[in-house]
């Protein structure tokens, strides 16, 4: 049985994370932040379901103000949850949002250094310490308002969204995704700021679960042991996007690792608590799970017998159960039964097999069905994220395969649809952009048009 991994405390309001604390559940508000009764009723959903930090999208200084009001509404409704300003592209935001909120959530993807174009760039050794002189000059005013205000900050390292400097000297890897993070991590200890989150996410889950596991030998390499927040991001919706979580998020909780999570849906937030809260309730099982499915492996395949009292439930346990193997190629096939006696037997086996299929796609093993790469929604997102998704599925889930991206917004749009064979992303009110891998082939097509010009540009590239 794995023990979990021993880490600092980050306190974040009312509530501490790491250490010998509760693994913290979250979610994320998908309103726009100027809107505070649509803040203050989704926060209260997300907090009456069991969510016990809500972070909110800042993407300029007028919603960072406006999380004060929001803050005193949910306060003096008798909410005390701590809330998260979510910050992307402008520093200064940061810096306003600090003022307000229990902790500030930066990307040092895109805080300092401009958003990613995919150019590769050139550098002597001498010009990349000044590049780094750059953040320290903007982040240690950050942090003396954090310390001021009590704040405290997560370092959010997204896949999709590292710089072109660390692509250029690191390309895309998991050593250029933690040196993302390590070059801040490094400035807050020498600024000796210790209420500090780490998270590193991916929408491939073999990529998040390597990366994750290379920060954590690094951190140690360098005596740090900050908490981690852990994430599958763009995991999509149902069945799908909560198989993906459970590999990736599962595989990691199973080694001890994580203090705060966040199941990333395509859905309303409210529906990703107690999906969590049911990957945290099992972890006990699912490590001991683990290790007799490794030690019973044959022929290059887990045989998992289970029960649990719900379908999803039985989901959520076969993939955080396994995700780690597979992940590991300790096997590349599954199969799946219901324990003697539950009344799961008296399921279709074709959706045990439907269900091996997902994890084994999951774990990027076997791709049986089209793979959709979506995010969860927040208030960048430029349309209705839900009924497109549900539209793109339905014309195009015969495409076994092929990999789309359904993104509300740039932030991590093109970066994140790297592994996608084509993109569909908020450009603008209204406007859509649709890419080709990481080309974007047609820009601000109006909404109206935009699934019909996807599905062309698809079709138009399945002609012989």
């Amino acid at each position: 049985m794995s023990t979990r991994r021993i880490s600092s405390v980050a306190h974040v309001g009312n509530i501490a994370i790491g250490g010998d604390n509760p693994i913290r559940i979250q979610s994320m508000a998908t309103v726009d932040t100027n809107d505070t009764e649509g803040c203050v009723a989704q926060a209260k959903r997300i907090i009456d379901a069991g969510g016990e930090l809500v972070r909110f999208t800042t993407q300029g200084v007028r919603e960072a103000e406006n999380m004060k009001n929001i803050s005193a509404r949910l306060k003096a409704d008798g909410y005390t949850t701590p809330l998260v300003a979510d910050v992307h592209f402008t520093a200064h935001t940061a810096d306003v949002a600090a003022q307000y909120c229990e902790k500030v959530r930066i990307n040092p993807g895109n805080y300092v250094d401009p958003g990613r174009t995919f150019k590769h760039l050139e550098y002597t050794d001498e010009e990349y310490a000044e590049e780094l002189k750059k953040i320290e000059r903007t982040l240690v005013p950050f942090i003396n308002i954090c310390r001021e205000h009590h704040t405290a900050v997560r370092i959010g390292v997204n896949h999709g969204s590292l710089s072109d400097r660390i692509m250029s000297r690191y390309g895309d890897t998991p050593e250029g995704i933690v040196e993302s993070c390590m070059e801040f991590l490094r400035i807050f200890r020498r600024e000796q700021f210790g209420d500090v989150v780490i998270s590193i996410k991916a929408s491939n889950t073999v990529v998040m679960v390597t990366t994750v596991r290379l920060l954590v030998k690094t951190m140690e390499q360098e005596d740090m042991h900050y908490p981690l927040h852990l994430g599958v991001t763009e995991a999509g919706e149902g069945e799908d996007g909560r198989i993906k979580s459970a590999v990736g998020i599962g595989a990691l909780l199973t080694e001890g690792i994580g203090d705060t999570i966040r199941v990333s849906l395509s859905e309303e937030p409210e529906c990703e608590i107690p999906v969590a809260r049911k990957l945290v309730d099992m972890i006990e099982e699912c490590t001991r799970l683990r290790a007799e499915a490794e030690a019973s492996i044959q022929a290059d395949t887990i045989a998992l017998t289970l029960d649990a009292p719900d379908w999803e439930t039985l989901q959520l346990k076969a993939a955080m159960s396994v995700g780690a193997l597979l992940i590991d190629r300790k096997a590349t096939k599954l199969q799946i039964r219901p324990k003697s006696g539950s009344k799961l037997l008296t399921i279709n086996y074709s959706l045990f097999t439907s269900l091996e299929d997902a994890i084994l796609q999951a774990a990027r093993i076997k791709f049986t069905k089209t793979e959709y790469i979506s995010c969860p929604g927040c208030g960048r997102t430029l349309y209705n994220l839900q009924e497109t998704i549900a539209r793109i599925k339905a014309a195009t889930s015969h495409l076994v395969g092929l990999k789309i991206g359904i993104m509300g917004c740039i932030v991590n749009g093109p970066g994140e649809m790297a592994d996608a064979d084509y993109g569909y992303v908020g450009a603008g009110r209204g406007k859509i952009s649709l890419y080709r891998q990481k080309e974007c082939v047609e820009k601000n097509i109006p909404e109206a048009e935009a699934v019909d010009r996807l599905l062309a540009l698809i079709e138009q590239d399945r002609q012989p």
